[in-house]
């Protein structure tokens, strides 16, 4: 019986080889099977041969039974030939769809490539192996000029609504990222001042497209970070009130931003560095207090003690940054409804080679409880350390990574002044922190950097022990033990360009 199979097998293949209708007939319909609404997977390889495939077939088969068909119609519908018809005008209107999707250029629709500033080309890419990341940038944006509204349009238009909502259209369905009732934490960069922190202008977008929530936004956001209460601009950890800032107008800070919201709606602010010496309990088991939960156990694989930080808002909203929202009432969280938006600055870092969506999580943990602990956290970075973090606490519901101003000179950051910043005006969001870190960092800090300079520490394809390549890889195998997607093979990349 195998035998036969095996034979009877080569035999079909052999037939449909020297079949050149049902070859263009087997192309067109997988070219329109595998393209579907996603007009960039015609750009995979295997796409093109079949789109080859099916023009052919067109030229020959289709075009011809359409202009034969009215004078012998008697004659083609009967036996194979109908079916031949039947079949053509199937796969004719197929193709018409196709065409429909694949040449259509509505005015907003993301362009194949963009060229930044400084003259880096951003080009988009479309993933050939699964399951893939996307990454959606806009190019051209200084944060207050409706980047983030673009941002939220190339989202919605490539599958990932912005605004979850029982209606669907736009940037809303019931898969989407923000609920009109979601208690949101944007995690900002506060350790350092001038280029070295996330851009206020992007931040105070940000804020206002969640308050556009197309329901009625009720919820409450809460912009934190951790300085550590040590090193950075002021050398006592971090500030959400510099005077001098990342922005268009330096002087707006994050306290300035988020004060141009209080009085008409639940915004508020807090610098996790005032409670980072503060071990706690969780709520439930009786501890009320704001300060830190603390696993004193090392992680056998990255060696970090697990921490995060447990607060009460301004408003009067308990929140563990693992377990979520906690109602005193009920005596219970609500984890779904607590969402980490991790909104970084892209830069390059004088030990750990590159900050962005991964090592900013460092700024979630308390280092001093830690380090005196036995296990510093800062000091597992290399070992895949955030990835732990990120896993074992609370993963982003997306990444937004400010490289409207980035610093491209590798070992000189993070700190970044003003005379050091490379503008760049990109920003890029995922929902996988491993992917857009890599690609950041390959088609953005590696174009940006000064010729002549090593850069080796910022490569994130140089994959040695010590450098960013290498922990990347190490976080990254973090984050999918936990099964949550992540990757930084660009095979598994769909990159999409907007301008």
């Amino acid at each position: 019986m195998e035998d036969y199979r095996h034979g009877h097998g080569e035999w079909t293949l052999h037939r449909i080889q020297r079949h050149a209708f049902l070859i263009g007939l087997l192309s067109t319909a997988w070219f329109f099977l595998k393209t579907g609404g996603k007009p960039s997977r015609a750009s995979y390889p295997c796409q093109i041969v079949a789109r080859a495939n099916s023009e052919v077939w067109l030229a020959t088969y289709v075009i011809p039974l359409v202009t034969f068909l009215p004078r012998r119609t008697s004659v083609l519908l009967s036996g194979k030939r109908a079916y031949i018809i039947a079949s053509a005008l199937i796969v004719a209107s197929a193709v018409a769809t196709i065409g429909w999707w694949y040449f259509r250029a509505p005015s907003q629709e993301p362009q194949i490539m963009a060229e930044t500033d400084i003259g880096v080309t951003l080009t988009g890419m479309s993933a050939s192996l699964s399951p893939a990341s996307d990454i959606f940038v806009v190019s051209g944006t200084t944060g207050n000029d409706g980047g983030v509204d673009r941002l939220i349009d190339v989202m919605g238009r490539h599958g990932l609504p912005f605004y979850e909502s029982p209606s669907t259209g736009g940037n809303k369905g019931q898969d989407g990222l923000i609920a009109a009732d979601d208690v949101v934490l944007i995690k900002v960069n506060s350790q350092w001042d001038e280029r070295g922190g996330t851009n206020t202008d992007l931040v105070k977008a940000l804020i206002q497209a969640v308050l556009d929530h197309p329901d009625g936004f009720e919820g409450e956001i809460v912009v934190a970070d951790n300085g550590q209460a040590q090193y950075g601009s002021t050398g006592r950890g971090g500030s959400l009130d510099y005077a001098r800032n990342n922005a268009e107008d330096t002087s707006q800070s994050i306290l300035g931003v988020v004060d141009s919201f209080s009085g008409s709606h639940r915004v508020s602010i807090y610098l996790w560095d005032t409670i980072t010496t503060r071990r706690v309990e969780e709520y439930s088991e009786g501890d009320m207090e704001d300060g830190y939960v603390v696993n004193a156990t090392a992680n056998l694989r990255t060696g970090i003690m697990v921490s995060y930080p447990k607060f009460k808002t301004r408003y009067g909203t308990h929140i563990s940054f693992k377990e979520g929202v906690w109602d005193p009432e009920s005596s219970a969280y609500d984890d779904g409804r607590l969402k980490v938006i991790n909104v970084p600055v892209l830069k390059t870092h004088g030990g750990y080679g590159v900050t962005a969506c991964v090592k900013h999580y460092m700024g979630v943990p308390s280092d001093k409880l830690t380090a005196g602990l036995g296990s510093r956290t800062h000091n597992t970075i290399g070992r895949g350390g955030m990835g732990t973090l990120m896993a074992e606490t609370r993963y982003p519901v997306l990444n937004i990574l400010d490289a409207i101003w980035v610093n491209a000179n590798p070992r000189s950051g993070p700190s970044t002044p003003y005379g050091r910043a490379t503008r760049v005006n990109v920003v890029a969001a995922s929902t996988d922190s491993a992917a857009l870190d890599y690609w950041a960092a390959k088609h953005i800090l590696l174009e940006a950097a000064p010729e002549g300079a090593d850069k080796t520490t910022v490569d994130p394809d140089y994959d040695e022990p010590g450098f960013f390549g290498r922990w990347l890889r190490l976080s990254l195998q973090e984050i999918v033990r936990a099964g949550l997607q992540a990757t930084v093979d660009e095979d598994q990349m769909n990159v999409y360009i907007s301008r």
